[in-house]
């Protein structure tokens, strides 16, 4: 499982790019706030959390 300091870096780096997803969507005509877009971040943090777990385990297995 993804430690919770992992978690806090990849909420900051899902925040950094969240007004890009918010204006993508605006411009498809689709208004979103943050409540909208909440469960959107729990699945980033479960997809980055994964392939942080799989690069980790790539990367033990090379040495």
């Amino acid at each position: 499982m993804v430690n919770p300091e992992l978690n806090m870096k990849l909420m900051q780096l899902a925040m950094k790019h969240l007004p890009e997803g918010q204006a993508f969507f605006n411009q498809k005509g689709i208004e979103l706030d943050f409540e909208d877009m909440q469960p959107m971040l729990e699945l980033f943090l479960k997809v980055m959390g994964e392939a942080y777990e799989l690069g980790k385990s790539e990367a033990e297995t090379q040495e």
